[in-house]
């Protein structure tokens, strides 16, 4: 039976984010304390902290891993205006200061990114496919994507190209599908913007070498706190979750009428349903995908984390509501398949 599990953090202020790595068993949290904290699942099955530097000179928004492939690489961002990338290094001496001993891990940072005027309010890695790739977003409504010039040497980063959506942007979400060109979700929470759709597709072109937007989801008006594109695994559509005032679940479905020619290779057209919305949680902040794709994991105002799930019919129902009070999962209906917390 699933419970929580309480781990006293140790952070001074609010907690924004918490990133698994690759393999679920590191975990990153970032706070408005300005700091960052890895940790590690033992053997025991304890987390332990097992790093912690104090990263920005602002809140600390989001803390995301790379693929393992790359090493143990970090990027945060934050409200002093940039973002950052972290390696994991091993100190061949005592460091002097900082209480790391020869033979110890520590983080050192690799490279800060600096185009922004405006904090950063997003930060996340390509999928491993598309090589080395960071993409931000921030409130002047730009997205940024750079590129590791060398990925044996990540203090270089080249902007490769920067995307206006006209909105400010407070989260994006990479699609992680290898069988569609590289696209980005843009979500935004400009409560001055009150007209419009809040949630953007931005898609690249081969032909052009551009990213343009593809659709805008005009039914999402509220302010969006998060986005995230679920893993493709041998779905015909897209499939993306939105945080906003409720949770929200959409089908992005290609329009396929002449898969030959140029025109829908480069700019892809979608057919967008809205096939869930659920407002249990009330105001929803953060939403994350299982490792196939089949159940959303969601938490919101209510102090809660929610599983839902679609049944043989592609109905979305609430599985389980996981508090935060030591008790374990209520269980609605559905059986929850063991280790889908570990996403």
């Amino acid at each position: 039976m699933l419970a929580a599990k309480e781990i006293p953090s140790d952070h001074k202020d609010l907690i924004h984010d918490v990133s698994f790595d690759f393999h679920g068993r590191r975990m990153a949290t970032c706070s408005s304390d300005q700091t960052v904290k890895v940790w590690d699942l033992g053997e025991d099955g304890e987390w332990k902290c097992t790093s912690s530097w104090k990263t920005h000179y602002g809140s600390v928004w989001r803390v995301t891993w790379a693929h393992p492939e790359f090493g143990q690489v970090l990027a945060t961002c934050s409200f002093d205006n940039t973002a950052a990338v972290w390696e994991e290094q091993i100190a061949t001496e005592t460091r002097r200061g900082t209480g790391t001993l020869r033979g110890q891990s520590f983080w050192e940072r690799k490279a800060g990114l600096v185009d922004s005027r405006t904090s950063v309010t997003d930060v996340k890695f390509a999928p491993r496919h598309l090589n080395l790739q960071l993409a931000t977003c921030s409130k002047d409504g730009i997205v940024r994507i750079y590129e590791a010039a060398n990925i044996a040497n990540l203090s270089h980063w080249t902007l490769m190209h920067e995307i206006k959506c006209k909105l400010s942007c407070s989260c994006i979400s990479w699609n992680p599908s290898r069988n569609y060109a590289p696209m980005i979700a843009v979500g935004s929470d400009d409560a001055n913007h009150s007209s419009g759709g809040k949630v953007q597709i931005q898609e690249y072109s081969e032909i052009s070498r551009k990213w343009q937007k593809v659709k805008t989801l005009d039914g999402i008006t509220e302010p969006v706190h998060d986005v995230e594109f679920a893993p493709n695994l041998g779905r015909s559509y897209h499939l993306l979750g939105i945080a906003c005032n409720d949770v929200k679940i959409a089908t992005l479905e290609p329009n396929t009428n002449n898969p030959n020619s140029k025109e829908t290779q480069s700019s892809s057209k979608f057919s967008v349903n809205m096939v869930a919305q659920f407002k249990e949680h009330g105001k929803v902040w953060r939403l994350q995908w299982n490792v196939t794709g089949t159940i959303l994991a969601s938490s919101g105002d209510d102090g809660s984390v929610r599983l839902w799930k679609a049944n043989y019919l592609d109905n979305w129902k609430c599985i389980a509501v996981l508090k935060g009070d030591g008790n374990p999962a209520e269980i609605l209906g559905s059986s929850v398949p063991s280790g889908m917390m570990s996403t």
